[in-house]
């Protein structure tokens, strides 16, 4: 299970270093095998999911009908843009070149651990979201049963 926040710094090549502590769990998870797709919901940033927790994902989501519009869309940017990437012996990680323009990647990042799964956000793409507070009109009952 992957959580925390860490900043990253994206090389000229397109490379990020794993964070430290993520890498043995990286490692023995996945054999060091992960997978980078589009977030469909919200812009500046990708998802980056271990192989096995992505074929899971992946065949949800190609189990969806293709008649449907918003379908295909999902397809699209989670199974048509996946792309497999290897943890390298220095523990990088090469971000795809298309993936970064689209997602408005630079030098500064921002890796977040979210469970089965990281999201790597633009740093000023993960400022916003960190800016935006959650209205009481947004409150949905499920939350309402959180203990926070």
């Amino acid at each position: 299970m992957f959580q925390g926040e860490t900043a990253i710094t994206i090389d000229d090549k397109g490379r990020m270093s794993i964070p430290t502590a993520h890498r043995e769990l990286i490692s023995a998870q996945c054999g060091n095998r992960l997978v980078f797709t589009y977030n469909p919901f919200e812009p500046g940033c990708l998802w980056l999911y271990p192989v096995r927790d992505w074929e899971k994902v992946r065949d949800q989501v190609n189990a969806l009908s293709n008649l449907v519009a918003v379908h295909r869309n999902l397809q699209l940017k989670l199974v048509g843009a996946a792309t497999h990437a290897d943890v390298d012996g220095s523990g990088r990680v090469l971000v795809p070149a298309s993936q970064r323009s689209a997602a408005g990647l630079d030098k500064k990042a921002v890796l977040l651990g979210m469970g089965s799964k990281f999201e790597l956000w633009s740093e000023e793409a993960h400022l916003r979201q960190i800016a935006a507070t959650i209205g009481e009109t947004q409150v949905t009952p499920e939350m309402l049963k959180l203990s926070l």
